[in-house]
């Protein structure tokens, strides 16, 4: 019943009419990213930039949006105004997805912290927000009119794999509450995937928090929406690569944002307008999804997420084969190390070559 849409077949149809859209291969790279789009600028957003800014290397079928940094239709709205900005044709659909966790809430959160102790980042849930999505305020980077695709990122997300089996790599850079829908409708949905690459699972970050960043090394991701995070891991996907703690010593620095922007544009006046010198989590997951050759060393373990509400709750935990409890737990690929030049070269040439589309 996922085949009925004519989407796909229009997809690829105007395939070679888009310059954002690699050409046909024996092997093609399909993507979509799920992802709570937060803006203006940041991680989030510019996780766009290594998938649009490289059209010999990946054929970008779709944004889907969840909760999560912000509500789901600010995430929309924002990622929306980015895609006019950037000249990104409204073929590559914006599908909104889940406005809340499978189980958490905010109230449950308020909950848990007085046990356990205080969760710095929270996403839509911080400060006075309500519990529930309110209506969008307006954009700081102005008002945009695109439209997005009339279904729920879920079923969206199942039907391309139907018409793309085992040719798709589902990147999830938020939380992963769309894909856990997915994988709760649809019993094929995982093993049709290719991979799944996901930003999240800061497995060794405990002492970081402490002598670091209690915030960089929170697994907010995993923690927003714990339930749906252990649907993901125990699902049969082919591959599952995770991108944690890693991505933390990579900054976006006025250095990588004064190269990024060498060519006049639209996409550079958005990056110069909206910089924010944070870790560069996103893009660099991105940019894996697309080019996987970046890692340069991983580590392969055995993950799923505790779900009891103690302090862990939301902690992804790790097992080598000998321990394992056998639950359901997944052997996943920990990536430990990335060629960070090469990284950097990589986004700062997306997003220059991005300005000759605006």
């Amino acid at each position: 019943m996922f085949l009925k849409s004519g989407l796909p077949a229009l997809l690829l149809g105007l395939a070679s009419l888009l310059p954002f859209r690699a050409q046909a291969a024996s092997d093609p790279n399909y993507i979509i990213i799920d992802n709570d789009f937060a803006g203006p600028g940041g991680t989030n957003i510019q996780s766009v930039i290594p998938l649009l800014g490289q059209p010999d290397k990946a054929t970008l079928l779709a944004f889907t949006v969840v909760v999560g940094d912000g509500w789901e239709n600010e995430a929309v709205a924002h990622l929306s105004r980015f895609l006019d900005i950037a000249g990104t044709p409204s073929v590559i659909p914006v599908v909104p997805g889940a406005t809340q966790p499978l189980v958490n809430s905010r109230a449950r959160l308020l909950a848990w912290e007085k046990s356990n102790g205080k969760m710095p980042w929270k996403g839509a849930w911080r400060g006075d927000a309500p519990d529930f999505q309110p209506p969008v305020k307006v954009l700081k980077e102005g008002s945009t009119e695109r439209k997005t695709l009339p279904e729920t990122a879920a079923l969206f997300l199942i039907r391309e794999v139907h018409a793309h089996p085992h040719q798709v790599t589902v990147l999830a850079a938020g939380p992963l509450t769309n894909v856990a829908l997915a994988i709760k409708l649809d019993p094929d949905f995982a093993s049709l995937c290719r991979r799944l690459v996901f930003m999240g699972a800061i497995v060794d970050g405990n002492l970081a928090q402490v002598t670091e960043s209690a915030d960089y090394y929170t697994d907010f991701n995993l923690m927003f929406d714990p339930e749906a995070a252990s649907i993901a891991l125990e699902a049969p996907f082919p591959e599952v690569i995770s991108i944690g703690a890693v991505a933390n010593p990579i900054r976006m620095t006025p250095d990588i944002r004064d190269r990024a922007t060498q060519t006049p544009g639209a996409v550079s006046d958005y990056l110069r307008q909206y910089f924010h010198p944070q870790p560069m989590w996103d893009e660099l997951a991105a940019a894996i999804a697309v080019d996987p050759t970046l890692i340069t060393r991983t580590v392969t373990a055995h993950m799923d997420v505790d779900l009891t509400h103690g302090p862990n709750y939301g902690y992804a935990h790790v097992w080598p084969e000998s321990t394992r409890p056998h639950i359901g737990e997944r052997p996943v690929k920990i990536v430990t190390a990335v060629d960070t030049s090469r990284f950097i070269q990589t986004f700062v040439d997306a997003a220059n070559r991005m300005n000759t589309h605006g």
